[in-house]
């Protein structure tokens, strides 16, 4: 017989957890980004991109991404806090990955 309780436990901890990780990458992701470190691969850098951008439509996400880094209302010291807090974000997550890989992995346990 399947044990429902045990079934509905592990089910809802997957969930929670799966939740957790991705919760808190987005997170980091946009803590990063408030940091003014934007995540930006150019076309030439990257050739497996679905897109390419013309040299035209380059220069003006380049002028883009110029304006909104200049229009940041962050001090420096908030800039700072964003960036530990999304490593931060970055480090939980991926010891949340890791000791579920530790759960998984039966050799680990020895």
């Amino acid at each position: 017989m399947i044990d429902w309780g045990a079934f509905f436990v592990v089910a809802g901890a997957s969930l929670l957890s799966s939740t957790l990780v991705v919760s808190l990458y987005s997170l980091g992701l946009r803590l990063l980004t408030s940091a003014g470190r934007a995540l930006v691969v150019d076309p030439a850098s990257f050739t497996g991109a679905i897109t390419v951008l013309t040299p035209k439509r380059a220069a003006k996400e380049a002028k883009r991404r110029r304006k909104s880094a200049t229009a940041n209302p962050l001090t420096v010291f908030q800039k700072r806090l964003a960036l530990v807090g999304a490593y931060a974000c970055f480090s939980v997550s991926v010891a949340a990955v890791l000791y579920g890989v530790y759960l998984i992995v039966p050799a680990l346990h020895r």
